[in-house]
Formats: structure tokens, sequence, C-alpha cells
């Protein structure tokens, strides 16, 4: 039997609509693949990108925290260093004697100031910066109970009183700072031994002194 001639142009025709037909398959497949990866893909990438948001606004917010603290904390520090630059102890190395009201003999009335037992010649500071009103024996014109005797006039109608001195160092009407020595302790007037007393008082005469440790210590110094 004789084999059935072909022509050569229907063999073109067959071949390239074969070619076509895988042509389509591999693109659909192609397509179908791009179609289930995009979204993943997709997913991911705004996953990580949520997940740095949020650390960087956890890294912002850690950051400002810190930042308040430390403004918190350096105006705490400016506040107690104010306090403690505006007032001071009068002398350095004392025993706390005599308490501010206590009664006794020793005084017409209740102890008016507080007693720091020191010896003789211990440098007596300015408790805080002001003005000498008062400075000389006699308690500074307080009386000759208090001996030698200094009264200073500080802010907010606030005056200090140094008495039983055995040196005075400043004169009436003379500006101090807070720390500067202004005297030398003593055992001058009515007094049982070498020791400074300490008033705080709202006028710079005898009767309106207030308890001196206490007033110290709503200022930030601890006797």
């Amino acid at each position: 039997m004789s084999a059935k001639r072909v022509s050569p142009r229907r063999t073109r025709t067959a071949l390239a609509a074969a070619g076509l037909g895988v042509v389509l398959a591999l693109g659909a497949g192609t397509t179908a693949a791009f179609a289930d990866e995009a979204p993943s893909t997709l997913s991911a990438s705004s996953e990580v990108a949520a997940v740095q948001a949020q650390a960087e606004a956890q890294a912002k917010a850690a950051a400002a925290k810190a930042a308040a603290a430390k403004t918190a904390a350096a105006k705490a520090a400016a506040k107690a260093a104010a306090k403690t630059s505006l007032w001071a102890k009068p002398v350095e190395g004392y025993t706390l004697s005599a308490t501010f009201g206590k009664g006794g003999s020793m005084w017409a009335h209740k102890h008016s100031g507080q007693d720091f037992a020191v010896p003789t010649g211990t440098p007596v500071k300015a408790a805080a910066a002001g003005t000498v009103v008062k400075a000389g024996p006699n308690g500074g014109g307080d009386g000759p109970a208090y001996g030698n005797a200094i009264v200073i006039r500080h802010a907010n109608n606030t005056y200090s009183q140094y008495a039983h001195l055995s040196r005075i160092q400043v004169k009436i009407g003379q500006k101090v700072s807070a720390t500067q020595r202004i005297a030398l302790s003593g055992n001058t007037g009515n007094s049982s031994g070498p020791h400074l007393h300490f008033e705080i008082r709202t006028t710079p005469n005898y009767g309106s002194a207030v308890n001196p440790v206490a007033f110290l210590r709503k200022a930030g110094v601890t006797v």
C-alpha cells in the first residue's frame, strides 16, 4: 500500500499550531506560579515592615522616657544643690548640746537656740548670705547673757544669730556670703563651757527665735 503524501504546507501549519500550544501552556503555568507566589511575598514584606515600625516606635518611646528621667534627675539635683548652697552649718566638728526649747536654770525662759559644743577658737561661718545688723559685746545689743554676738539679716526677713564668741571678725553693715568665716567660737556671757549658741529669728531681736534645727533641715541641711 503506498503512503499518503502530506503537503509541506500542511505540515508547517501543524507544527506551528503545536508550538503555539506549548507556549500558551508554559505561559499559563508561569502566570499561575507568580499568582501563587506574589501574595505570600507581599505578606512577608508587610510583616517585616510592621515589625520594623514597631521596633522603631519602641526605641523612640524608650529614648523619650530616658530623656525625661534624665531631665527630672537633673532638676532634682539642681534643686538640692540650690538648697545646700543657700544654707549651711555654722560650724564643723561639733557635738550638739542644749536644744531649742529646753528649760532649766541656765535661762530666764526656755532655750532660744541650738548649742554646738566646739573648742574655743573654732571658726564660725555665716549660715547663709546676708548683711550683718548686729555685732559686738553685750550680745550685740540683746543682753550680756549672749556675750559677744552677731546677727545677720537674710532674704525673706530671716535672721541668724551667733553667740558666746571669743572674737568677732565682721562689722555692722558688712555683706557676707554663705560659709564665710565671721567669728571664732568662745565661752563669753552666760555660758557653761565653750560652744556656739545659734539661733534663727524672724526679727533681729531676742524673743523671735524659731527652731533652728528644723529650719535648717527644711532648707536641706542636716545637723
